[in-house]
């Protein structure tokens, strides 16, 4: 199979994929303009690459001008204790207090279960099954870290393209959480009916220039709220319509440390999903071992590049059958397990109550179905199985998140018994 890399030009002929950037150098990455973005290494095109677990020992350092992680410089280089000490001490000389900050979710009170956010070189899967809201929740996180004006948030989607997400960011802003005020929320029908009813109404009049979305959306009452907020932060949300046969796990690397260049390190990725991610040159003879090539990669990246990845992961059919969904229920390999920083589980509330909360009050509990259940099954800085509820507005794509912890009894599968 022919793998595209980075650096080439996009297949004319893929129509599942758009250009990555869309400037005359392929090679800019997709951040404003006022940002300078370093131009790529030459690269020799005949050389192999080996794969991410064995390139440990030659990660490209970032350039000289991100100068808030200078401990990168030199990754996977042996130092001695006191040269790490100097260096930390020169960054809070400096005022850079990244390394020790913590980047906040937006969701309470999940960050305070992981320490007050995402950290960076942290691997963070986000585990569920299908329809409990792993994207809406992740795309969420994305735009509340990139409403921060020094934070930027690289979202790539194996699943929808940026005009869905889009879309989907504007239903979510017309309730704008924390708020959450449904009486002006916007549904992803009525928005499409807008567009739809103000294109054919400049088209019917005529005589003038072709009216265009960004005009429809701030002219109509419903959508005028929702654009202006979005466009709080429309330049540091970056979006990619990823493809599963040449967005590879170098690509993303990539197209991440040249972001992270050009943001001074300040770039948080998520990546919906990762069983999706193609790797290359790399073979894999079955699913568990292209996943631990995925996610020993996506570890690596983290360590390496100096940022918070989070990652959304499918279930596997087991899981889905099972009654409640938990870490092993992941599909691939016991790398998910012991490479990732912290997990996080969804689970429809619903689903998960003891049978004795539900036959208690059977009209309450249906009132659990649009609520999620978060559950920390591994945090390597703090406790872990530690169980919250958030409320779902599935059609506004918006979590509600100011959660609470859960105060009913769940179920668990080992207690089941029929």
């Amino acid at each position: 199979m022919e793998t595209r890399r980075f650096d080439d030009e996009p297949p004319r002929n893929d129509h599942s994929t758009q250009p990555l950037f869309e400037q005359d150098d392929p090679i800019t990455p997709p951040v404003p303009q006022r940002i300078a973005v370093p131009p790529a290494e030459p690269r020799t095109p005949t050389s192999v690459e080996s794969s991410p677990r064995s390139t440990r020992s030659r990660t490209n350092a970032p350039s000289a001008s991100n100068a808030s992680a200078p401990s990168r410089n030199t990754a996977h280089m042996p130092r001695t204790l006191a040269q790490v000490l100097n260096e930390a001490n020169d960054m809070v000389v400096r005022g850079d207090l990244s390394e020790f900050m913590p980047l906040p979710t937006g969701f309470d009170p999940l960050d305070g279960m992981i320490g007050g956010g995402l950290r960076k070189t942290e691997l963070i899967l986000l585990g569920g099954a299908q329809g409990i809201g792993k994207t809406i929740c992740a795309l969420q996180m994305a735009r509340n870290i990139a409403m921060r004006s020094d934070q930027y948030a690289f979202y790539l989607s194996y699943e929808h393209t940026e005009t869905h997400l889009m879309n989907r960011l504007m239903c979510l802003e017309s309730i704008n959480p924390p708020e959450v005020d449904l009486n002006n929320g916007v549904r992803l029908k009525d928005l499409h009916d807008v567009i739809i009813a103000e294109k054919a109404k400049s088209t019917l009049r005529g005589g003038g220039e072709a009216m265009s979305l960004q005009t429809i959306l701030r002219e109509n009452p419903k959508t005028s709220m929702p654009l202006a907020r979005m466009n709080r932060y429309a330049d540091r949300l970056i979006l990619v319509k990823a493809s599963p046969v040449v967005t590879t796990l170098r690509a993303i690397r990539e197209m991440t440390q040249r972001l992270v260049q050009a943001t001074g390190g300040n770039v948080t990725v998520f990546i919906d999903y990762l069983q999706k991610i193609a790797i290359h040159p790399e073979r894999a003879s079955d699913e568990g071992e292209k996943v631990t090539i995925i996610v020993e990669g996506l570890k690596d990246m983290a360590l390496a590049l100096g940022v918070p990845v989070m990652a959304i992961v499918a279930a596997d059919r087991e899981g889905l059958k099972s009654n409640r969904l938990h870490l092993y229920h992941l599909r691939g390999s016991s790398a998910l397990d012991y490479e990732c920083d912290i997990a996080i589980i969804m689970n429809n509330k619903y689903h998960v109550l003891s049978k004795d909360e539900v036959s208690f009050n059977p009209y309450q509990a249906r009132q659990f179905r649009e609520w999620v259940v978060f559950t920390i099954e591994k945090n390597r800085a703090g406790r872990a199985m530690q169980d919250m509820e958030f409320h779902l507005h599935a059609p506004y794509f918006a979590f509600d998140p100011r959660g609470e912890r859960v105060r009913q009894q769940l179920i668990d599968d080992k207690l089941v018994m029929d």
